[in-house]
């Protein structure tokens, strides 16, 4: 991997997606703060969301979405995809745009499927729904396949027959991005998408939403614990900790290296082949990290 450097200001995009001020708290005994005054302006590009467990990644993108359970309370000074305010917004438009405008792919894409309909029992409703093909008729075998054909599928005949625990991982993962594409997103979010996959696959999935992201001119969320991995794929990083961003990496190489300690924390502990047999170095946590 490259060197990962502090970006110097702001993306040279069109805003796609606007947040500031954002705050998740989850109402409950303790009335725990998730997200802590998150800032975030992307256009069409590449942005990884990276740290440790419980430091608001996935928290932040679905509070966005919507998708937070109903113990959380979400309030923001700005929320809006594309101009238009999400804050304002009902039920109904938010959930069209996160059909057709904002697809997310998940750690684990067997959440994602009916495990009791064929995988093209499944990719002909979203195609009906959010597809073009909701406004011309039934979607025909042949769409059907092209579709997981696009995101390298062998014999997308046969895998379009079964259900969804008749896949590999990584198969299952490919047919739930083909899914995610059909509505043609301008944003596409994946969220631990590779977690349960093993290194090799890993890089495929990731070198797959890599070239549709290319090929489609979307933006990319990419959430992740690993900030070597997603280093090779983004154009941007947001380091999260305890709620908050603490710090911006860009991986041009004319930039500066990481400042923030937790993020110099991160990269230390990285495992290498020179590090077998011996302790990695560990995170320590520090509250005027926060300061």
């Amino acid at each position: 991997m490259g060197t990962i450097d502090v970006l110097a200001g702001s993306p040279p995009f069109s805003p796609l997606l606007e947040i500031a001020g954002l705050h998740v708290r989850f109402d409950g005994a303790a009335g725990q703060a998730a997200v802590r005054g998150v800032d975030l302006t992307m256009g069409r590009e590449r942005l990884a969301i990276v740290g440790e467990s419980g430091s608001g990644k996935s928290a932040s993108v679905r509070a966005v979405l919507g998708l937070l359970p109903s113990s959380a309370v979400v309030t923001a000074d700005r929320m809006a995809f594309r101009g238009e305010d999400l804050l304002a917004v009902g039920p109904n438009r938010l959930r069209a745009l996160r059909g057709r405008r904002i697809a997310m792919v998940v750690q684990d894409p067997r959440q994602g499927f009916n495990p009791v309909r064929t995988i093209a029992a499944q990719l002909r409703e979203m195609l009906m729904l959010h597809g073009d093909a909701g406004r011309g008729g039934k979607p025909t075998r042949d769409q059907l396949a092209a579709m997981l054909d696009a995101v390298h599928i062998r014999d997308p005949e046969r895998v379009l027959t079964q259900y969804p625990h008749q896949l590999s991982g990584g198969m299952a993962q490919r047919a739930m991005i083909a899914m995610m594409l059909a509505g043609k997103p301008d944003l596409l979010i994946a969220d631990e998408a590779t977690s349960a996959l093993d290194v090799v696959v890993q890089q495929q999935v990731l070198a797959l939403i890599d070239e549709q992201v290319t090929l489609r001119g979307m933006g990319l969320i990419l959430i992740s614990h690993q900030l070597d991995l997603v280093a090779r794929f983004a154009d941007r990083t947001l380091v999260m900790y305890a709620g908050r961003v603490v710090e911006t990496l860009t991986h041009r190489r004319d930039a500066h290296p990481p400042r923030h300690p937790y993020t110099r924390g991160l990269l230390a502990c990285r495992p290498t082949a020179a590090d077998l047999g011996r302790d990695l170095p560990t995170l320590t946590r520090d509250p005027a990290w926060l300061a």
